[in-house]
């Protein structure tokens, strides 16, 4: 197997695999944010040097996506503001304004199902890390969307992310892995990225019914959805934390290809 990270803008045509190969890695509601509209098909217009995949060129594979983008960023906690959709937004912003950036935020990194549990999800973050390091950025910042949040819909988020294991590395698996990576847990932010559609639409994202009005749990939600049929509109806000990974220091190796 030979890895090699390629940016959209040398290969954008490999980018039409995923929707077929990495069928299922992200829930469905989650490709209907209210902030795709507006900016997501700039990631590749605007910056695409900043969107890679991790790609086997013996067999011409598609193993994992990364997406960024370059933001301003004081340094501070309160400066990473409330989460993904805010973050997209700044981003967008500092760039038509010609803002110079700080710092990397990570918007995700997906695995493809046949290709998962091989540290490919770390190789993706380090690349990130390489990425800033050589675009003279001190941080990654990443609003991450917790693995097992799932499972505990009605935990709030800042508790959640508050959990570890007896060996005290954080519950979570995703989280332990950006923790052993460096990374350090900042913030939880219980409204990061608004998701709202129809009841209908909900019902086809979800493979649900919601027969009346109030709060519901679903397949894969980290938190509740609101429902209101008068108004003919689901609700919901996804929670995430917030990791920053400081690429001044010296970086850690990725594992070794299998």
């Amino acid at each position: 197997m030979t890895l090699a990270f390629v940016h959209h803008s040398r290969r954008p045509e490999l980018w039409n695999r995923l929707t077929e190969e990495f069928a299922g890695v992200v829930p469905e509601y989650n490709l209907h944010g209210d902030i795709n509209a507006g900016f997501w098909t700039r990631l590749f217009t605007d910056f695409p040097d900043h969107q890679f995949l991790l790609h086997d060129t013996g067999t011409d594979t598609v193993l994992g996506a990364g997406r960024t983008l370059p933001r301003t960023w004081d340094g501070t906690p309160t400066g990473l503001g409330t989460g993904l959709d805010a973050s997209i937004a700044a981003a967008f912003r500092d760039h038509d304004a010609g803002a110079e950036p700080d710092a990397l935020c990570a918007l995700g990194i997906e695995i493809s199902p046949a290709h998962q549990g091989r540290g490919h999800s770390t190789r993706l973050l380090a690349h990130m890390a390489a990425m800033a390091r050589s675009a003279g950025l001190s941080h990654v910042i990443v609003p991450v969307r917790p693995t097992w949040k799932d499972r505990y819909p009605l935990v709030p988020i800042d508790r959640y992310a508050a959990w570890t294991r007896p060996d005290g590395a954080p519950f979570d698996p995703w989280l332990r892995t950006q923790v052993r990576q460096g990374g350090c847990i900042v913030a939880s932010v219980a409204e990061s990225s608004r998701i709202t559609g129809t009841v209908a639409e909900w019902e086809a994202w979800t493979g649900m019914a919601f027969p009346d009005d109030g709060r519901y749990v679903f397949p894969g939600g980290l938190a509740p959805l609101d429902i209101d049929h008068t108004q003919d509109r689901g609700a919901y806000w996804e929670p995430c934390v917030w990791i920053t990974h400081d690429v001044r220091e010296a970086p850690q190796a990725p594992p070794s290809a299998p």
